[in-house]
């Protein structure tokens, strides 16, 4: 009976340390977003100087902006980057932010009157849900914002179990005092 309690699901081998294994993986994962973020100030330095070796005679407006376009795009980024690390979570309403300012590049980019109907409409229509999808998240309550509900269900559980083994070890007395 002590052999299969100890290889239960609910209790992990010993050597199985899951906090450990945990911390060393958020630990990676955070190395791996640091180095995106200082790959992603490198590739901004560099297209910041592409800018202004565009920005000499003869001025080509158009590479102008969509390099402006760019680097806005690439900024939008990085603050997706460094609110993860900062709240170990990506914000939904900086996501849609790069969506809609990468979309609207691209639309600056090509042209609106060099661009299909189609696809101008099928773009407005992405614009519109993203937009919706913007003010929609202003009005949800936040959920990572001190609320771990598995802090507030484990005492639940705790007490569950307890009072749910208390009722086997009292029926286990009533039997054995037969």
């Amino acid at each position: 009976m002590q052999k299969s309690l100890h290889n239960s699901p609910s209790n992990p081998p010993l050597w199985l340390n899951l906090k450990i294994i945990v911390t060393a993986l958020e630990t990676v994962q955070d190395l791996i977003v640091i180095s995106l973020c200082i790959g992603l100030f490198c590739f901004m330095v560099l297209e910041l100087r592409e800018m202004f070796f565009s920005l000499l005679p003869p001025l080509k407006f158009h590479e102008v902006t969509a390099d402006i376009l760019f680097l806005l795009v690439l900024v939008e980024l990085f603050r997706l980057l460094i609110i993860y690390l900062q709240e170990q979570r990506v914000s939904i309403g900086v996501a849609v932010e790069v969506c809609i300012v990468s979309v609207l590049r691209e639309v600056i980019v090509r042209g609106v009157l060099e661009t299909p109907w189609v696809q101008i409409l099928s773009t407005g229509c992405f614009l519109l849900v993203l937009g919706t999808l913007l003010v929609v998240r202003v009005w949800l309550p936040p959920t990572f914002e001190g609320i771990d509900p598995e802090r507030r269900m484990a005492p639940r559980k705790r007490q569950f179990f307890e009072h749910e083994s208390s009722e086997s070890v009292d029926a286990n007395h009533s039997i054995h005092s037969r």
